[in-house]
């Protein structure tokens, strides 16, 4: 598994053939064999092969083409619906409608996606995160059916690669690593620990054809703005209510 975690890189075009079903299932084994809290696994996994659904999810994650383009498309969702209806028929009182419990079964399903991940890399297949599962989640729900008690917290686009590219930078270790007790950055260490980053020629260009400043404004005032965050945290707010957090 070494070799997968050091080499790893989002695949975004991938091919037609599908991924046979032992490898498929070697994979979703992979995923349940994850760490989780008490041992109550309580996430799920959408597996979507179909084209049509597929073409329906495909809005709900802003018409990425590896959307429909992966032959799989796996949905992990935080799941308490199967938990509770256990304790239910079992004569015990489930008290998991809270954020906390909502907060355990997501970082749940996340540490299986990435499991899932891992083990499709052994194998030759390309992954590709989509975080837009938490942007528009009522729409997942809706179309896959998730009752009260699930909520969709990430999927994983899969197949084999069409495509090779080069693996994406990541900050220096002392970036991100704190000994002992977290030690808080001085601007002179903030400067230094971008400045890889910042003087890439990728990003340059990518501050240029933004209109930008600086890379840290196609962040702020681009991707991840003030006003979508906080539209899409009321999106993802309601739909907790609704599915009884």
């Amino acid at each position: 598994m070494i070799k997968e975690i050091f080499e790893h890189r989002s695949i975004r075009k991938f091919k037609s053939d599908p991924i046979p079903e032992n490898i498929l299932n070697q994979i979703l084994e992979a995923a349940i064999r994850a760490s989780n809290t008490g041992n109550m696994q309580v996430y799920s996994i959408v597996v979507t092969t179909d084209p049509e659904i597929k073409e329906q999810l495909s809005p709900a994650h802003f018409n990425q083409a590896m959307v429909k383009q992966a032959p799989v498309l796996l949905t992990f969702c935080a799941d308490f619906n199967r938990f509770n209806k256990w304790c239910r028929l079992r004569n015990a009182k489930p008290g998991y409608d809270n954020f906390l419990s909502f907060l355990t079964a997501a970082i749940d399903a996340v540490i299986a996606a990435q499991n899932a991940c891992l083990e499709a890399e052994h194998h030759g297949c390309g992954i590709c995160y989509l975080g837009t599962a938490i942007y528009n989640p009522d729409k997942i729900i809706d179309i896959l059916n998730l009752p009260e008690g699930v909520v969709p917290i990430t999927a994983v686009a899969m197949g084999y690669p069409d495509e090779n590219p080069p693996l994406t930078d990541r900050l220096p270790q002392r970036a991100v690593v704190h000994k002992e007790k977290y030690q808080d950055y001085t601007d002179e260490e903030i400067d230094e620990l971008y400045r890889v980053k910042e003087n890439n020629p990728e990003y340059i260009k990518f501050v240029k054809e933004n209109n930008k400043e600086t890379l840290a404004q196609v962040f702020t005032d681009v991707r991840y703005t003030k006003a979508n965050n906080e539209h899409f945290s009321k999106v993802l707010l309601d739909v907790l209510k609704k599915q009884g957090f």
